[in-house]
Formats: structure tokens, sequence, C-alpha cells
């Protein structure tokens, strides 16, 4: 689905990917109505966007609150007239911590945003999108929706479930007008730890340590998310790492659990 003179929501509009995606959107020539919790990063998007600012919309919303989602495909058709895709961009990391120490609050808090957010945005605009002429679907996973990451087993599980209702939706989805894609970012260079509340990762050592781990910029994850979009893809790995281990890990799936773990062990509490 090419972006022009469509309409877009995405989620997670407020920072990051997400706000690269709605610029990016903007660029592209869509409508966008940005979703996010942060009213502060909404209007930091809507700064940016300057003159396209007039195709976009901004709505502060919690999407692990599925009342809150309902209301929304109201909200956006009466503001653009039409919705025509959904990007789920919103996410958060757990803490940088073991399963064993991971308080059954923090578990709970990456479900709801990470998995339930998705539930809650995809079951309330399938059936708006199965109405259009062409419509799209596209939900983030990660990296560590296919790896397992050592001290993010929980967000990872999320990312795998976000992976297996991607799919399911695009099986489902086969023979209508409405495509789905799945897209798997690698390290992308954002402030996810802050925005996520989990603060920064450990201390300077273990600060240095990721810091050597190559970033994709969020603008051109953007870029190729959306490229992805266009050409109506099943599925986008963003980033050479993700790329590079989604091949490895077909082939090798315990070894490349085992470069994972050598590179983010520095990362883990001793």
């Amino acid at each position: 689905m090419l972006a022009r003179g469509k309409t877009v929501i995405v989620t997670g509009g407020g920072n990051g990917i997400g706000r690269e995606l709605v610029l990016e959107l903007l660029e592209r020539g869509a409508r966008v109505a940005a979703l996010d919790i942060n009213e502060a990063g909404l209007q930091g998007t809507a700064d940016l966007a300057g003159a396209a600012a007039d195709r976009l919309t901004t709505h502060v919303t919690d999407i692990t609150d599925r009342t809150a989602v309902e209301v929304l495909p109201d909200a956006v058709v009466a503001a653009h007239g039409q919705v025509d895709g959904l990007i789920n961009c919103a996410g958060i990391i757990q803490p940088f911590v073991l399963f064993k120490d991971l308080d059954y609050s923090a578990i709970e808090r990456v479900l709801n945003v990470n998995l339930w957010g998705t539930i809650h945005t995809c079951k309330t605009f399938l059936p708006v999108l199965l109405q259009r002429p062409e419509a799209h679907i596209v939900n983030i996973s990660s990296m560590g929706g296919f790896l397992p990451v050592p001290g993010q087993t929980i967000y990872g599980a999320t990312k795998a479930a976000v992976k297996l209702l991607t799919e399911g939706l695009h099986s489902e989805c086969m023979g209508t007008p409405v495509n789905v894609t799945v897209i798997f970012p690698g390290a992308i260079n954002t402030n996810i730890s802050a925005n996520s509340g989990v603060g920064t990762i450990g201390d300077a050592e273990t600060r240095r340590e990721s810091s050597k781990i190559k970033t994709t910029e969020p603008r051109d994850a953007a870029k190729m998310i959306l490229d992805g979009m266009e050409r109506n893809a099943y599925r986008v790995t963003v980033g050479s790492d993700s790329t590079a281990m989604d091949r490895l890990s077909r082939l090798s799936p315990e070894r490349a659990a085992g470069i994972i773990y050598k590179h983010m062990k520095s990362l883990l509490p001793s």
C-alpha cells in the first residue's frame, strides 16, 4: 500500500521510531493520526512536522486501555475521513534483569503495552480496514522476537507473540483488501530505556559496552519499515544485525543464541 493519500495510524508516535514513522509518512504524502501516552512527546512530533502538520492529528492514548482504544476509529475518521493503515510501534523493554528477579508488576506492564496494546488496536481497527479498497497493518516485533536476549526474556516473549499474531493476521486476511507485515528491528539508536521507565542500563562499564553495539538510526529504520509496507512485504528485518541474525538463527539457532549472549552478558547483573 502506497502511503500517499492514505490515512495511517501510528502508535508510539511521540518518540523514537514512531516519531520518525510519522514524519516519514507525512513526507510521503500521507495523513497521520499519531498515538502516544506522552502528550509532550506528541507535541514534539507535531512541532517537527512543520508545514505538513495540517495532515497530522495527535491523540493522547493509553493503548493498554481497551475502552480508550475503541473510541479511536470515530475520532480518526472525523478528523481525516478514513483509516487505511495501522502501524503498531509502541513498545517498552523490561528492566535489564534475569527472569527470576523480575517483579510481576514489571512483567504485567510489558505484557500490557507490547502484546495487549497491539491486540487492542488490531482488534479495534481491523473491521474498519476491511471496508477499505486497500489497507495495511504493520506490527513491530523485534530481533528479540526470534532470538533470545538474556535479561530481556519477558520483552522477547511479548515480541515473539506479536510476531505470531501478525503472521496469523496475514493468513486470515488473505483474499481481503488488508495486507499485513511484521517488522524485526535490531539495535536502534533510541532512548527506549528511558521511555520504558527503566532508567539507564547498568553501571558505567556496562554502558560503555552497550555503546559498542552498532545501531541503526531511527530515521533509517522508519524508511525501511515504510518501504516494506509500500511493497506489501511479508516480513522486514531492520538493520544489518537483525538481517544477519535472522539468517543465522534459522541455520543454527543455538549458535545464534550464544553469539547474542556473548555480546549482551556484560549488561546482565552479576
